[in-house]
């Protein structure tokens, strides 16, 4: 049956670098019992005649909000209504805040908070806010905030914040995602990002939209007109040297990847050149030397070392909370709205180092430029949602291996890119990022809680790696993987992760992401016909006996296919009967109990394959009793695809199932044939 290939990455909510953005990037699990939440006494402050009050309500719902669990307070009593109108509001200090506190809610609402919004028209408010701020662009030319005078916000910061809540909102709604088509809205992000060189902050939040915006759009296509074209190609050919801008180019790389389609056919292999050459030049940079570089410089400076003390400067949840149920005063909101607008912190979160800004957009660069990537190696068809084998038993002819299933025709890239991916050592780049984080920069990270999160952003890289390592073996050539020699030491290296430890790795998204790796290099192994040497039978069955217990179905998918592929290469040995008996008993066990049909279908169709034909197979088969354990299961399979197969599973899913089913029924019938003679 074999594997389900790696979907397209999504992208993430809200831009990983900039005050705006220092949220919490996994949510902790809510507390039981009862919230209080201000909802009712902001709301109505909103409503106030005084500027100064609306703007401190706003701040003090964009602090709130970050907290998920008061959020369905705000939700019940309209905020978004409420807040909606403020974008537009008189004041642009109010309407910065209010920005905030529709970004933020829109960060950490998730989803379906995200899709509510839309529900209740913040986009057209949202629509208008972002045409007055492209026409007072287009008005100002390049004149910036400082200019202006710092004390104020300025057209670009409140563009900043909305852009931001678009992104958020055409990440989780297709309608958000119309509204962008319908109105125009490309124009606007085109027109902050044609800003990187005086504002990179601006363009860099203009361009993780565009990427999302344009991932698997069509309707945006006919809109990318040649001065669009123009800006994200000076974009992409820019010289500044400094990380920020280096992201800028890597988010700018995606977008043109996506909608590389409207590039001009005399330009498609210069600008494929340059998308690629960008994300190898951006994976190049050794993060561990500059995260520990940087974490240094920013710890030997007073003015960081006293982050702690910036932090007690912000006025917290619990202190807005105490304020409100104490009853707050006309003077006092003042006198604190004042005070956010002269500390520059319109959405009350914390003030960072430029060190860990710097360090935050390497990683988020990083990341990015490891998706795309993935991207590039994932079908061209938009419903390629499920990636999906077709059972090996009816296609044995067209197997690229002879164990774990037929793998589906690797994607159709391009010579061009191929030949790009080589040329610019893509292959060499990702395979470095899979590293584990190097101990004395996970140190320095551990030693200042503010930047502990990177540690954990910089074993997303690593997974991200894995996964894209997982991709380009399914669409590169041997040769251009480095021959037989290099996908030996692949192997020991995979190994090594795996293995190095005391114990093994327990981390899901490092499980799903070294599980999917290695399973797609054995396949290209034994499509090869060539020896596994790296990694133990003994290691293997470690391995996929603690991927079989993971809740995560993928990673289980994963081990059993690892079981398959070997199964079947030891098939061909001699003295290996027992090997495959633990094989299959494993197999065996794993299709009687997992919870996941995909799973179970899996397990049966290693089974077939592991157990086809052979000596060593018949063997291990008789002694295990294997045709009369498959035949008293067989109901029990074809019962449960009945029940399950209408709800939990896709078409394509269901129709792998049911030739898994066919491929059964036809095994059993075989064994007992060959048993009659």
């Amino acid at each position: 049956m074999g594997k389900k290939r790696t979907n397209k990455f999504a992208r993430p909510q809200f831009s990983p670098i900039g005050p705006q953005n220092n949220i919490k990037e996994e949510e902790e699990e809510e507390e039981v019992g009862e919230v209080y939440s201000p909802a009712g006494d902001l709301l109505e402050k909103l409503q106030s005649v005084n500027p100064d009050i609306r703007e401190f309500a706003c701040a003090s719902i964009s602090k709130l909000v970050q907290e998920k669990k008061v959020i369905p307070s705000f939700l019940q009593k309209d905020v978004v209504r409420c807040l909606g109108p403020l974008l537009l509001d008189p004041s642009v200090g109010v309407r910065e805040t209010a920005a905030g506190a529709l970004r933020n809610l829109s960060a950490c609402g998730g989803y379906d908070v995200c899709d509510e919004m839309v529900k209740q028209d913040v986009m057209t408010p949202l629509t208008a806010l972002l045409r007055e701020c492209c026409v007072e662009l287009n008005a100002y030319g390049v004149t910036s905030q400082k200019q202006k005078g710092a004390d104020k916000p300025c057209v670009e910061d409140i563009a900043n914040e909305a852009i931001s809540i678009l992104w958020n909102l055409c990440e989780s709604s297709s309608t958000a995602v119309s509204v962008f088509n319908k109105e125009g809205l490309l124009d606007v992000c085109i027109q902050c990002l044609r800003r990187f060189k005086d504002n990179v902050e601006l363009a860099i939040s203009a361009a993780y939209c565009l990427q999302t915006i344009s991932e698997d759009n069509t309707e945006l296509l006919p809109s990318l007109i040649p001065s669009a074209l123009q800006v994200l190609e000076m974009v992409l050919l820019s010289s500044e040297d400094n990380i920020e801008h280096r992201l800028l180019r890597t988010l700018a790389a995606g977008t043109v990847w996506n909608v590389k389609s409207v590039v001009p056919i005399s330009s498609q292999a210069d600008t494929i050149n340059a998308v690629i050459r960008i994300l190898s030049e951006t994976l190049e940079k050794n993060t561990n030397q500059i995260i520990l570089t940087l974490g240094q410089a920013a710890h030997a400076m007073p003015k960081v070392e006293a982050g702690i003390e910036m932090e007690e400067e912000m006025i917290d949840a619990d202190d807005v909370i105490s304020t409100l149920k104490d009853g707050m005063q006309k003077t006092a909101n003042q006198e604190k709205a004042a005070n956010m607008k002269n500390d520059d912190i319109s959405d009350l979160l914390p003030s960072r180092s430029e060190e860990l800004k710097h360090a935050t957009a390497l990683l988020a660069a990083q990341q990015t430029a490891l998706e795309i990537i993935v991207n590039m190696c994932c079908s061209e068809d938009p419903s390629d949602d499920e990636w999906e084998e077709i059972s090996s038993s009816d296609e044995s002819d067209n197997s690229m291996t002879e164990g774990a299933g037929t793998l589906i025709s690797p994607p159709c890239l391009s010579a061009e890119v191929l030949s790009a991916l080589v040329f610019y050592l893509i292959p060499k780049r990702v395979l470095e990022k899979t590293e584990f984080p190097d101990g004395v920069t996970v140190d320095v990270c551990m030693k200042y809680p503010s930047w502990q999160h990177l540690i954990a952003k910089m074993k997303r890289i690593q997974c991200r790696a894995l996964t894209c390592l997982h991709n380009l073996l399914s669409v590169l050539d041997i040769e251009e993987l480095g021959g037989p020699v290099a996908l030996q030491a692949l192997s020991q290296h995979l190994a090594k992760l795996v293995f190095s430890q005391s114990e093994l790795p327990k981390d899901s998204e490092f499980l799903e992401a070294v599980t999917s790796a290695i399973r797609s290099l054995l396949q290209r192994i034994a499509s090869q016909n060539l020896p596994q040497q790296s990694l133990t039978a003994q290691q293997l069955m470690i391995l996929c006996q603690a991927g079989a217990q993971c809740e995560n179905t993928s990673t289980r998918v994963n081990v059993v296919a690892i079981m398959g592929i070997s199964g079947s290469a030891l098939a061909k040995e001699d003295n290996t009967a027992e090997l495959l008996k633990t094989i299959g008993n494993f197999l065996l066990q794993v299709a009687n109990k997992d919870s996941s049909l995909v799973v179970v279908g899996e397990a049966l169709d290693a089974l077939i394959d592991v157990f086809a034909d052979g000596k060593e197979a018949k063997k291990a088969a008789d002694q295990m009793k294997l045709v009369q354990a498959l035949k008293s299961f067989q109901p029990i399979f074809k019962s449960r695809i009945q029940k399950e197969g209408k709800g939990n599973i896709t078409p394509d899913q269901r129709l792998v199932l049911d030739n898994v089913k066919i491929n059964l029924k036809r095994f059993i019938a075989y064994q007992e044939a060959l048993a009659k003679k």
